[in-house]
């Protein structure tokens, strides 16, 4: 989720001496754009602004709690949603510690939040309502709930709402007319507990709860999308919830839901505690073990509405006994875990709070599912692509080598493959290919080339001849698909279907083969088939092409193919790359423009092979600010 850039302007007071008059008040401001971010930027700039004051030892802040820093947080988001919802203009914020005067008794944290939309007023004539119905809403009966006084200040082309919480000390009923009224007697309550009303006011509590269950709702759905790991999305839920809403949270999850035996508890055997959190971390471990040796347990007949669950244990640390609800984290028709929230000293949790906690729930359960189908693909990918690839490069008398390999997509097979294999007694073969497509189509294609190429080295074939057996086995392997989609599309009547049916599968090649001297040297017979040519780099720092063009595989039937042969000296470099190298684009310009790939092998003269690779690698890299696009793979082979 993208971040809002905080410019806080800060004032500090000069320490107050006992009998002096206070110094200058401690100040912090900023400005936030009114859009549905505002609300958690506000959250952080507070929080931050009670810890600066805190360690520079302003001499109000001793006073901070971390009940006043919730209240405090509360009371912005609050404050900010209501700005954000109703004037929809750039938001002001400013928190100001005030030190305690003559006649006062005790420090005053000030809250002010203003918009630039003045017209939008607070009405000054209630229109008609059931009587106690705070006049504007559950958002500012929560503001009065939670202060010792507040107000709502116009200037001009401004509206600003400003609240005071009393730092050190005890709240004060107000006798003046700020909006305290009947609220005052639940200021004992923490800010949180607020949530859970008495029943007489339950129903006006609904306009508040859905209105700040869509800020919830949102950033929960921003943070939770994309996460791929099961455990970071039961961390962030605990975290969304404690202590938004509750005083603890514990996400229990399914190690195998879909072949659960029916009619199992969710809290059985096969299930993990992954996470637990609590307001205070003292807790935590107290409260782990609770849960541990008493889990819940749901019958599968359960949906995904609250449960009442006992307490755990004796309350973490000697905390008063509460409420515990379970959820049942449900997706897809099943069952992947189970979610329980706890608040202390609660009799109950008002049913918006619950149906709140279920739509999170729901928004828990699919990112967990999302996320255990990401790992099951990539753990099926990681499988496939280790069988792809050798799992080691053959030793060759005489030389040295280097590999880079790098798929564009990390999490799944890429389309390029590499390997180098012993042939038969003193003969090595080396292959560097890309396949056209990418995934599993490509794999499938890298799958049944690879295991050919090997057969048909070992088999004596010539590197030429390879070439025409393995375009042949492509050609005839199309040519069954083809025919297999054709007779699809009969049993179809046609419908729904591409006239030709399947897909031509080409394969770009660069296949050599290595024989070790008597005298010295490697004597090396090199082909490429539509693929990047192969460049030899000598000791002094020349650089030639090592091959010649030709056709890429799976495109003609019955080609014919030719190899070069050469011998390589000690010092002398055979740099073999797919097309991710030299299609490298910075804008309109690749990597190979101008012979560019060959002028950067010259700079590799007097590098070992795997310093080349290396280099390579990150020239390619750095020749472009944007990630590359294409898989890339570097085969380095060097005479010793």
């Amino acid at each position: 989720m993208g971040s809002i850039p905080m410019q806080r302007e800060t004032t500090f007071r000069a320490s107050a001496q006992p009998g002096h008059q206070p110094g200058p008040p401690a100040v912090v401001c900023t400005s936030l754009p009114g859009n549905p971010m505002a609300p958690a930027a506000a959250r952080r700039f507070v929080r931050a602004a009670l810890a600066d004051w805190a360690e520079l030892e302003v001499p109000a802040a001793a006073g901070i709690t971390d009940r006043l820093a919730d209240d405090a947080v509360l009371l912005v988001s609050e404050l900010v949603t209501n700005a954000v919802v109703h004037a929809g203009t750039t938001v002001e914020l400013l928190c100001r510690l005030d030190e305690a005067g003559l006649g006062e008794s005790c420090d005053t944290l000030v809250i002010e939040v203003s918009d630039h939309h003045p017209a939008r007023a607070v009405r000054s004539e209630p229109a008609p309502q059931p009587p106690g119905t705070p006049e504007y809403g559950r958002g500012l009966q929560l503001v009065a709930t939670l202060s010792d006084s507040w107000g709502i200040t116009y200037r001009t082309g401004t509206k600003a709402v400003w609240a005071r919480l009393p730092v050190g000390g005890v709240q004060a009923v107000q006798e003046i007319e700020s909006y305290a009224s009947e609220q005052a007697m639940h200021r004992g309550l923490r800010a949180s507990e607020i949530l859970a009303p008495l029943p007489k006011r339950i129903t006006h509590d609904t306009e508040w709860v859905n209105r700040g269950a869509l800020t919830f709702l949102a950033e929960a759905s921003d943070l939770l999308a994309g996460q791929f790991d099961e455990d970071l999305v039961a961390a962030l839920a605990g975290q969304l919830l404690v202590p938004r809403l509750a005083d603890w949270c514990a996400v229990w999850l399914d190690d195998e839901p879909e072949v659960a035996p029916r009619g199992a508890a969710s809290g059985a055997p096969g299930t993990r505690l992954a996470r637990v959190w609590h307001t205070s971390e003292q807790r935590i471990e107290e409260l782990r073990r609770s849960l541990e040796k008493d889990p819940p347990l749901l019958p599968e007949a359960v949906g995904s509405g609250a449960v009442p669950v006992p307490w755990p244990g004796e309350g973490p640390a000697g905390e008063a006994t509460g409420t515990a609800l379970a959820y049942r984290l449900m997706a897809g028709g099943r069952a992947l875990g189970t979610l329980v929230i706890g608040r202390a000293g609660m009799m109950r949790f008002a049913d918006e709070v619950t149906g709140l906690i279920e739509d999170f729930s729901r928004r828990v359960a699919l990112a967990i599912s999302t996320a255990r189908r990401y790992q099951r693909q990539a753990t099926i990918s990681q499988v496939l692509q280790r069988g792809l690839l050798p799992s080691s490069v053959a030793e060759i008398p005489g030389m040295n080598s280097g590999v880079v390999y790098e798929p564009r997509d990390k999490g799944g097979p890429g389309g390029d493959f590499y390997d180098v294999f012993q042939a038969g007694k003193g003969r090595w073969c080396f292959a560097l290919g890309d396949v056209q497509g990418k995934g599993v189509e490509a794999a499938v294609v890298i799958g049944l080339a690879r295991p050919w190429l090997r057969l048909l080295a070992r088999e004596g074939y010539e590197v030429a001849e390879v070439l025409d057996r393995l375009n042949q086995l492509l050609l005839d392997d199309a040519t069954e698909a083809a025919d297999a989609a054709a007779a699809v599309v009969a049993v179809a009547g046609g419908q729904g279907l591409p006239p030709d049916g399947a897909t031509s599968r080409f394969l770009s090649l660069l296949y050599g083969e290595l024989v070790p001297m008597d005298d010295g040297g490697v004597r090396c017979t090199v082909a490429s088939a539509g693929h990047p040519l192969p460049l030899l780099l000598s000791p002094d720092g020349t650089v030639k092409a090592a091959a010649t063009p030709q056709l890429l595989l799976g495109v003609v039937d019955y080609a014919t193919y030719t190899s070069e042969t050469f011998e390589l000296r000690t010092g002398d470099t055979l740099l073999c790359v797919t097309d991710g190298v030299t299609e490298r684009r910075a804008g309109r310009n690749m990597f190979d423009d101008g012979d560019g790939l060959a002028t950067a092998l010259a700079s590799c003269a007097g590098l070992d092979a795997n310093l080349v690779a290396e280099r390579i690698k990150r020239m390619v890299h750095a020749f472009s600010e944007r990630p590359p696009d294409d898989d890339l793979a570097v085969l380095v082979l060097q005479a010793q």
